[in-house]
């Protein structure tokens, strides 16, 4: 904690002393991990009880929704609220309550059972890509963003870039123009759970497969200082360096392997993850499980907002040095 600290003076001082009375910009990462993203909230409360400024935000799949909302102008009350009281799973699955007791209901395009959405006419199964549509989702996120006023991210009140990932080419996409709720939407589609979303010639799922702590992604945007919230639990060691002349890569070259297919046998996201890690000035990390993920109960979002405050305020002195005087 010391040396961080004593890393973290130092980028306070040399931004001072580049550019006089300027204070160091500060950039917030927000990591992946589902209803953990509730932990964030609760580190949002605790930056916003210290005066913490935030000039710049990243954020993966939960981490882009908190981050995006964030950057649109909720505050930390607000993003508590719809935590606590959204009815999680009717959102998730596009379940419509108004048919939840009714077997069978042929709508047109869509067939519902007890509400779920379970055939779109006209396409099968295995050409959405995902079990779910996500588009309660983004519908939501859509609303969200039209009360404030907000449906392109250049209009956002804090400069804001999420990640998502193109499985076509296997590598990274972030969002820095265009509609934010679709931006959010494609950060967040887990694969096989959520039908990824198709722009132009991309076909994008959930961010976490190749970034899941974008702390390069703020740095980029010109953060001197960066607070990262880490939610995953399982610490994956990078998969050792190997060289050309392994088998994998002969076989590759000779069949044209897909990027798919390499991306499941190199798992750039792990290395990138551990790099990310260490580009931080002040890492946040609640104390919550993986089994935590799918927890969207009033009890556990309560809990896993209070862990991420307890875990900010881990790190009060260090904020304290970035506190925003007025």
């Amino acid at each position: 904690m010391w040396k961080r600290m004593i890393t973290l003076l130092l980028a306070v001082l040399l931004a001072v002393g580049v550019a006089e009375a300027q204070r160091p910009k500060v950039g917030l990462v927000l990591g992946g991990g589902g209803a953990k993203g509730a932990a964030e909230v609760g580190v949002l409360q605790v930056l916003e009880e210290l005066n913490v400024p935030i000039d710049y935000i990243a954020g993966t799949s939960i981490g882009a929704i908190v981050g995006g909302l964030y950057a649109t102008g909720y505050r930390a009350a607000e993003l508590d609220s719809l935590f606590r009281h959204q009815e999680w799973f009717s959102l998730l699955t596009d379940r419509r309550d108004d048919l939840s007791t009714v077997p069978y209901k042929d709508e047109g395009e869509t067939v519902y059972v007890f509400g779920f959405p379970m055939l779109n006419k006209g396409e099968g199964i295995f050409d959405r890509g995902g079990l779910l549509r996500g588009q309660q989702v983004e519908a939501m996120l859509d609303s969200l963003m039209g009360m404030r006023g907000i449906n392109e991210m250049e209009h956002l009140d804090i400069p804001f870039r999420c990640v998502a990932f193109d499985m076509k080419t296997a590598t990274e996409v972030v969002f820095s123009e265009g509609s934010p709720a679709v931006a959010m939407r494609a950060s967040m589609a887990i694969p096989g759970c959520f039908r990824p979303v198709k722009i132009d010639d991309m076909t994008l799922l959930d961010g976490g497969m190749i970034n899941n702590l974008p702390v390069d992604v703020v740095r980029r945007m010109g953060a001197d200082i960066v607070i990262a919230v880490d939610l995953q639990q399982k610490q994956h060691k990078p998969l050792p360096a190997r060289q050309k002349e392994t088998l994998v890569d002969y076989i590759g070259d000779m069949l044209k392997i897909s990027p798919m297919v390499s991306w499941a046998v190199n798992r750039p996201d792990r290395q990138r993850y551990e790099e990310n890690k260490k580009l931080c000035d002040i890492y946040i990390h609640p104390a919550i499980t993986d089994d935590d993920t799918m927890s969207f109960q009033d009890k556990s979002i309560a809990r896993m907002i209070q862990l991420g405050r307890e875990a900010a305020l881990q790190h009060r002195e260090e904020l304290l040095l970035i506190q925003k005087n007025d």
